[in-house]
């Protein structure tokens, strides 16, 4: 007979590639994941792991069986969440945010979690997306909050709201009055973010998909560096346009309107499939009525989550 602790473990070893690693996930000891693993071999008729190999190397009939388990697991997770009682939170939380939702809506957000849970720890991360989401696929993060730049048949994804961006200026480098192609921006410094950025891996994209190949560029990882240089006049870069538009207004920044526009950046929720819970989907669902790029340290907002 298989049970569902049988499943559990071999797909734990699978993901920590030793039986090990997966004992100490599991909090359990080596010796009753072994066992387990050698009951399920027996159930199935057939071994699941490569012995000859240093790590722990499923076989091709255990490709089969891992697919079933990720399924069993996930429906178990499932069947879990439909208690109609009260939802009951981890005692911590681990979050992983972007530096732009931590200087726009971050504060709101917390401020529900907190009103909705009032004995959670919120452990914040904050990081580029793509060590966000490494984390994430890690366990080492519950939950993050990134540009919808990477897929991975491992994480689940709640839509969040879209970042309106622009390309942005010094008025001592750039006197523009009227929409300009978007070519014309290789005549500029362009300062970007790299590909570890969801925004740069995103925009990077999206100027390749366009033919727009800069000449002259500089990188930086953090927004807020992009800010100071691009207000210095060292470049040009794109730009959250709501949130930063007092700068525009107080005449430090000054927009450059192309075409065609930069797209807006679209942000997910992202957490692992194999993790599902009613807490952490109402997490998401706070985190959607909470997400707003329009303006720097927000305080509560939140009327509800949908």
């Amino acid at each position: 007979m298989i049970t569902l602790k049988q499943l559990e473990a071999f797909f734990w070893i699978n993901q920590m590639s030793t039986f090990e690693r997966a004992a100490a996930k599991l909090n359990t000891s080596q010796s009753t994941i072994t066992k387990r693993i050698q009951e399920l071999e027996a159930a199935v008729g057939v071994p699941l792991f490569d012995r000859t190999a240093r790590t722990a190397r499923i076989t091709g009939k255990g490709e089969q069986l891992l697919a079933i388990a990720e399924e069993m697991l996930a429906l178990q997770q499932q069947a879990s969440s439909l208690s109609d009682r009260e939802v009951l939170p981890m005692q911590t939380l681990r979050l992983g945010v972007t530096e732009l939702t931590a200087l726009t809506w971050l504060p709101s957000f917390v401020a529900q979690l907190r009103d909705q849970f009032p004995d959670l720890l919120i452990e914040t991360h904050v990081d580029m997306s793509r060590e966000l989401v490494d984390r994430l696929l890690d366990d080492r993060l519950d939950l993050v909050l990134v540009p919808d730049a990477y897929q991975d048949p491992m994480i689940e994804q709640v839509p969040l709201a879209r970042s309106r961006n622009s390309w942005m200026g010094s008025p001592d480098l750039v006197r523009v009055t009227e929409t300009v192609p978007i070519e014309q921006l290789v005549e500029y410094r362009i300062l970007m973010q790299s590909n570890r950025s969801g925004t740069g891996h995103f925009v990077s994209r999206w100027l390749r998909s366009e033919g727009v190949v800069a000449r002259h560029h500089v990188f930086s990882d953090s927004l807020i560096a992009l800010l100071g240089m691009t207000a210095a006049g060292l470049g040009i870069t794109y730009l959250p346009r709501d949130c930063f538009e007092p700068q525009v207004r107080e005449g430090k920044l000054v927009e450059i309107p192309t075409t065609p526009a930069l797209p807006d950046i679209p942000y997910v929720t992202l957490f692992r499939r194999d993790r599902p819970s009613a807490f952490i989907r109402s997490v998401a669902d706070i985190g959607k009525a909470c997400c707003d790029f329009s303006q720097q340290l927000q305080l509560s907002h939140y009327t509800g989550a949908p």
